[in-house]
């Protein structure tokens, strides 16, 4: 669903700034990069995850929910849930540096037991939004 409504913006705003239609498949192929530079940016957030990176890129994110057709709220909310469960390295939170620290484990045991946490957290929020929120009543999308 967001991702027609990417593509719907796309082909007005190319429309408006270029002066001609665009059909379905120059979009995708203009949107592909864009697609690829969110997904690596996804994952370099779940890497840093810190709260100083949340309160810069919350506000421009926030902005640009209801252009995308998403509520603000859930914008925020999944937001501050992913940076509040940073999994992936050891300088994430204080607690993983602490329990490192102890040296009941290494690096390496760290990071494998951290990547299926990640997904699982990525499922997590993938899913929770569009079933739990939305059988609470919380609005989604606009």
């Amino acid at each position: 669903m967001l991702g027609a409504a990417r593509r719907v913006v796309a082909i007005g705003l190319h429309r408006e700034l270029v002066g001609r239609e665009i059909d379905f498949f120059e979009v995708s192929y203009c949107l592909f990069p864009v697609g690829a530079l969110m997904v690596a940016a996804l994952w370099i957030y779940l890497v840093i995850m810190n709260l100083a990176a949340i309160a810069i890129s919350l506000p421009a994110a926030l902005v640009m929910a209801p252009y995308l057709g998403v509520a603000p709220d859930v914008v925020l909310y999944v937001s501050l849930t992913a940076a509040g469960i940073p999994f992936l390295l050891l300088v994430g939170a204080a607690p993983n540096a602490i329990a490192y620290r102890s040296k009941p484990f290494s690096v390496s045991e760290f990071f494998i037991a951290a990547v299926p946490a990640s997904l699982l957290l990525l499922a997590v929020i993938a899913l929770f939004p569009v079933w739990i929120w939305g059988w609470m009543g919380m609005p989604i999308l606009l």
